[in-house]
Order: C-alpha cells, then structure tokens, then sequence
C-alpha cells in the first residue's frame, strides 16, 4: 500500500516536472525568478489567482521535505518513512507548476514580466 502510495507521487512529481518543461511552456528559471514577483504580487493583494495561505503551505511542505524532522521517519520506517516525503513533495511541485503558470500568465495579459524567450534568435550573433 505504502509502496503504491509512493509511486503515485513519484508519478506526480515527473508530471509535473513534465508540466513545467514542456515546449512553449515557461522555463524553470522563469518559474523561479517568477516566485518572489507572485508573492510581492499576493501581498500586496494587485494579484488574486492565489493566496497567502496557499503560498505559506508550498514554504511548510518544502520545509518538511527537507526537515530531518518526520511524521514517519525513513531511518525507522524505511520506504514507509519516504511515503509521507514523497506525497508532500508531489505536491508541492505541482503546486508550483500551476501557480507559477498562472502567475505569469496573468503577468503577461498585465503587460509586464518576461515577454518572451530570453535566448537570442539565431542570426543576430554571429
């Protein structure tokens, strides 16, 4: 049961992954750097897509995953131990994915953040 549970979430986690680098999608440095705008943004209450709380439990659930500190302990439960780690983090990325998604789109429809490919296009260096 624990071991299918773990999968699951290791399966969400690649989704996700999949999510956030598929063509034409924004890249991870664009996701990244667009983190501390959404939170700026949500403070300041100009952007409503997500909320406070919502941000507030993405920093727990990274916090936990990196935490020594267990609800279930892998160096007592072993890949029981990983199961709760691995349903946080599932989360946790896809929860990323999706804000970050929204965040910049309605960055974009704003007509500010990133405007399009930060790559330069071929010909213009030689």
């Amino acid at each position: 049961m624990a071991k299918a549970r773990t999968l699951a979430y290791v399966g969400a986690l690649g989704r996700a992954y999949k999510l956030a680098t598929r063509p034409g999608g924004p890249s991870l440095g664009d996701r990244a750097s667009a983190l501390p705008r959404m939170l700026a943004a949500v403070r300041s209450g100009e952007y409503t897509g997500t909320s406070m709380t919502r941000l507030a439990l993405v920093a727990a659930g990274t916090a936990y995953v990196v935490s020594p500190v267990d609800l279930l302990p892998e160096g007592v439960l072993g890949i029981l131990g990983l199961a709760d780690d691995a349903m946080v983090l599932g989360w946790v990325a896809t929860t990323v994915v999706e804000e970050t998604e929204r965040f910049l789109e309605w960055e974009r429809a704003q007509g500010r953040g990133p405007q399009g490919p930060s790559t330069v296009p071929s010909g213009v260096v030689d």
